[in-house]
């Protein structure tokens, strides 16, 4: 009699489904781990959630935490196949890291169907919390706002006040152009021009003369990954910084100065929400992180980290892993980790969080491996991100 209810069950499609929502917590983590994001985010990212799972006790509400990874290749409609197959066959509650925007965006509108959280840490678009805002959508380490208001911000007032951008050509590109552009012409700079540069190109030739030709002042990078590497490998090539323009990575991360090296990347300025080498706490993660993967965490890696706790933390006051109740409890609870200190969920899923402005250190300032930057300002995070009234989000309104 057993075996012919087991068997009805399976032909209704229910003995997969059944099991895999009587689990314990399920994480999922996907991103890039093989293409122009790897090392911005990749393996790492997962090295840093599995910290967040270890550090919580590996269990929560008395039952295991698990753990599953896919790389998406930078390709939306994977990504979303992938997510569906997670939460619709394999039981996952939570996805996070969501490198690229258009994935990222494109999860996201499938989390918000089958009433699952995600919580964006590698994607940058601030769309994400805006106008694509959903019930069940959280956005943690940064977006293209805060990267405007710090590196473009900071740039205009030093007298960078006409700009040309080369952009991916994808959602994160057009938004990151988008929100840098605003900043710039509201502090009385001008934009010149702009071009769009498809994901992963290995010449960039014909872009940077644009650029040069174009006489800005200051060309901004709204790329990221190995675009943004090569676009200053082969800027240097053409000469831009030694004929008087100034290079700006207004999406760049510890991973890819480390891929440059100081000699290339040296004065560079950037926004991140981490650095290791910051304070106590922070000394302490990277040297964690460090002996686990042999290279320091930039903000997307401790980013992880942070909004994988965070979760835990959540489903722990919450009592449950039901969606709608960890939202309210991710929305009420501080967030105070080797991360971010004193940050905060807004209505719109957005983190709030200080930002810090840096300059990359000449090669004869570094004193130790990985001391690759100095701190110019911090950007507090109600100036950072917009507030969830001013966001765009309908959730707001």
């Amino acid at each position: 009699m057993k075996s012919i209810v087991w068997a009805a069950a399976a032909m209704g499609g229910l003995l997969i489904a059944a099991p895999a929502s009587a689990q314990g917590v399920k994480i999922g983590i996907l991103n890039d781990q093989s293409g122009v994001y790897a090392d911005y985010g990749g393996k790492y990212s997962v090295e840093a959630a599995r910290m967040a799972i270890e550090d919580f006790g590996g269990s929560v509400l008395g039952q295991k935490i698990e753990m599953v990874t896919a790389d998406h290749q930078n390709k939306p409609d994977l990504a979303a196949s992938i997510a569906r197959r997670w939460y619709d066959v394999e039981g996952v509650d939570m996805i996070t890291e969501l490198t690229t925007s258009s994935v990222a965006l494109a999860v996201q509108d499938l989390s918000r169907e089958k009433k699952k959280i995600d919580i964006v840490v590698g994607a940058a678009t601030s769309r994400i919390t805006g106008d694509a805002c959903t019930p069940y959508g959280f956005h943690w380490a940064f977006d293209t706002h805060a990267l405007a208001v710090g590196t473009g911000g900071a740039l205009v007032k030093a007298g960078g006040d006409s700009w040309f951008f080369l952009t991916a050509d994808y959602a994160f590109g057009y938004s990151l152009e988008k929100d840098t552009s605003d900043i710039v012409q509201a502090n009385g700079g001008k934009v010149l021009g702009s071009v769009r540069i498809p994901l992963n190109s290995s010449d960039f030739s014909s872009f940077l003369l644009q650029a040069q030709s174009s006489k800005a002042k200051i060309v901004g990078l709204a790329n990221a990954g190995l675009d943004t590497t090569n676009s200053i490998k082969q800027a240097a090539e053409f000469g831009i910084v030694n004929g008087g323009q100034k290079l700006a990575g207004l999406l760049m991360t510890l991973s890819e100065v480390h891929g440059l090296g100081l000699q290339a990347a040296q004065g560079l300025v950037l926004t991140e929400g981490f650095y290791w080498d910051r304070d106590d706490r922070s000394r302490a993660f990277g040297e964690r992180f460090m002996q686990r993967t042999g290279r320091m965490p930039s903000m997307i890696h401790a980013g992880t980290y942070s909004a994988t706790l965070q979760y835990l933390k959540a489903v722990k006051a919450a009592g449950t892993k039901d969606s709608d109740a960890v939202v309210k409890k991710l929305k009420e609870l501080p967030v105070d980790d080797a991360f971010a200190q004193g940050g905060k969920v807004l209505e719109n899923g957005r983190m709030v969080h200080d930002l810090y402005l840096f300059e990359v250190k000449k090669p004869s300032e570094s004193r130790k491996p990985w001391d690759y930057y100095k701190q110019l300002a911090v950007v507090p995070g109600d100036q950072a991100f917009p507030s969830a009234k001013n966001s765009g989000c309908p959730l707001t309104k």
